[in-house]
């Protein structure tokens, strides 16, 4: 199973960037399909964005779409999700994911599609 470890939350005005980061154990990262998620206090857990394993296909949030940008570096074992224009209602605990995609080239939207979990990151924003 890959580990996954989440970094670059933090605290930012409304309006700001931030670049969330996962970085993934093993070496068969270029296999796994990569979602984050997000999940505010009272909350249930909510898809943000999601990639295939080759990084040719992506899904977004509603929400989200035209703000962030999610993106991979097989190479790095990394995925990266780029924050732009956020809002105070995108706070919340931030959460990297991956599940294993042989055979489907494609992003997953769903929290039960997924296998394993990072610890976590805070994105505040202050309005």
């Amino acid at each position: 199973q890959v580990q996954l470890v989440e970094s670059g939350g933090g605290l930012v005005q409304a309006g700001g960037s931030l670049k969330l980061s996962c970085a993934a154990s093993g070496r068969t990262f270029s296999s796994y399909a990569m979602g984050w998620f997000r999940q505010a206090p009272g909350k249930e857990r909510e898809v943000v964005a999601a990639i295939s394993w080759s990084g040719g296909r992506t899904y977004y949030a509603d929400s989200v779409k035209g703000r962030f940008t999610i993106s991979r570096d097989n190479n790095k074992n990394t995925v990266y999700l780029q924050m732009n224009s956020l809002k105070p209602e995108d706070t919340a605990v931030y959460y990297c994911a991956a599940r294993t995609s042989y055979y489907a080239n494609r992003a997953y939207s769903t929290p039960s599609e997924y296998g394993s979990w990072g610890q976590g990151t805070q994105v505040t924003v202050s309005s």
